[in-house]
């Protein structure tokens, strides 16, 4: 196995962001960022009337300095689908974390499936979720003319969005599925999609989960090969920044982060001096040689999109303190990545 606290980048192109270390690197500076989550677009895109939304939430997004998007690179089954079928795609969809569709899918077939928990192990789930994976590597982007696959636009995959295994909560099963899988992808950064829970590699770190048994081991499956960086859904503790860092070695990314309206004691303020505690963590981790390096608030939305607010939605233009907070962080961190 790569030792990844050498300070040796991953071998891919110019233009591909890639991993030295902590740190993430990009055509040989480093590279931090602030992000912002709208899983949503795939799925608006596909109606004609709602793609606006698509391009202000992009538009809008920019000017506040946010430079990465994090967004759903699948919808399986019923209504809008990308995968109608298992290997039977709406090419529609393509212009413009559901597991249990795979192994309804295989019980469809005829195999025989116990539960949802039969996707990480199951090998014809397994031989679906391979299929879907090689049919978005390889598309061809019809604005773009480039595979997916082949385009620097892209800075990372993950394996799937919070994996989740109720039938062994010691983290084996999903471990086990992280390491056939991570193969698959070659030339992009990857991660596994994980929440940040602990299992059993390092028993004693569970106590900082308490209550939580999903079934993930964030050392264990972030020290496979092919996986690049860690990811957290929350505000990270002390164990992950240093585990992260001690180690596993690699970056560790905030994928999901924000504040709900449906909090007791909700306020915009509160909202904005959360945001802004994540930001001067990153900023501050960074510039110190740690290895919290970019965080993706949760979520984004445009206007008149309540169907996909589920409490934590940001308007960046009618929201300006937000706006400010997120402004206020790009200029410091493009301040940082000259010095380090």
């Amino acid at each position: 196995m790569t030792n990844y606290n050498e300070e040796v980048a991953t071998p891919l192109g110019e233009g591909f962001v890639q991993v030295r270390g902590t740190p993430f690197d990009l055509n040989g500076s480093p590279f931090l960022f602030n992000g912002f989550n709208s899983y949503w677009m795939m799925n608006v895109a596909t109606e004609p009337a709602d793609r606006n939304k698509v391009s202000d939430v992009f538009r809008e997004a920019f000017a506040a300095g946010l430079s990465l998007c994090r967004m759903w690179a699948f919808s399986d089954g019923g209504d809008h689908a990308l995968q109608i079928s298992p290997g039977v795609y709406d090419e529609l969809v393509f212009h413009r974390r559901k597991a249990d569709q795979y192994v309804q899918w295989a019980r469809n077939a005829g195999e025989t499936v116990d539960g949802d928990d039969d996707f990480y192990t199951n090998a014809v789930v397994k031989g679906y979720y391979r299929r879907h994976v090689q049919e978005v590597l390889t598309r061809v982007n019809a604005i773009t003319g480039i595979a997916y696959r082949d385009d620097p636009t892209v800075m990372a995959w993950e394996l799937m969005n919070e994996p989740r295994c109720q039938v062994d909560y010691s983290g084996n099963t999903i471990n086990e599925w992280v390491q056939g899988m991570a193969p698959y992808f070659n030339k992009h950064l990857l991660a596994v999609g994980m929440e940040g829970f602990y299992g059993d590699s390092i028993p004693d770190r569970k106590q900082y989960d308490p209550g939580y048994q999903f079934g993930t081991d964030f050392i264990r499956s972030n020290l496979v090969e092919e996986i690049d960086f860690g990811t957290i859904h929350a505000y990270p503790d002390v164990c992950h920044l240093e585990d992260s860092r001690t180690i596993i070695g690699k970056p560790l990314v905030s994928t999901e982060f924000g504040k709900s309206k449906k909090d007791p004691h909700y306020s915009l303020d509160v909202r904005d001096s959360y945001m802004n505690a994540v930001y001067v963590d990153i900023y501050d981790l960074a510039r110190n040689g740690g290895a919290f390096r970019g965080g993706l608030v949760w979520q984004i939305l445009a206007e008149w999109m309540d169907f996909y607010d589920d409490g934590y939605k940001i308007l960046l233009l009618l929201e300006p303190s937000t706006n400010s907070v997120i402004a206020q962080q790009l200029s410091k961190v493009a301040a940082l990545e000259h010095t380090l």
